[in-house]
């Protein structure tokens, strides 16, 4: 399994900007599709984002479809979302997931995941 600790969550105005980071250790980060899901109160949780092992495709939910970018560095082991326009609906729990299948990973079957970070959008 790899390791994962996400940060970069916090609190934001409605209409702002964050931009969540996740670094990964214990094995060879660029073997592993990453992605983003995230829970909010009362809820299931929901898939956000995917990125290939090579950063060459992405995938996002239709919620955040244009609104959030994943993008990658694995030179520093590491996976980001950067999350524009946030919406009240947009709060959540948000956490970083690895699989060495990105389909998997998608589907929410991923072999490991990180503690989670708080976002909060006040309207």
């Amino acid at each position: 399994q790899v390791q994962l600790v996400e940060s970069g969550g916090g609190l934001v105005q409605a209409g702002g900007s964050l931009r969540l980071s996740c670094t990964a250790s214990g094995r060879t980060f660029s073997n592993y599709a990453m992605g983003w899901f995230r829970q909010a109160p009362g809820k299931e949780r929901e898939f956000v984002a995917a990125i290939s092992s090579s950063g060459g495709s992405t995938y996002y939910a239709d919620s955040v479809k244009g609104r959030f970018t994943i993008s990658r560095d694995n030179a520093k082991n590491t996976v980001y979302l950067r999350m524009n326009s946030l919406e009240s609906e947009d709060t959540a729990v948000y956490y970083c997931a690895a699989d060495r299948d990105v389909r998997q990973l998608r589907k929410g079957d991923f072999t490991s995941w990180g503690q989670g970070t708080q976002v909060t959008v006040s309207s």
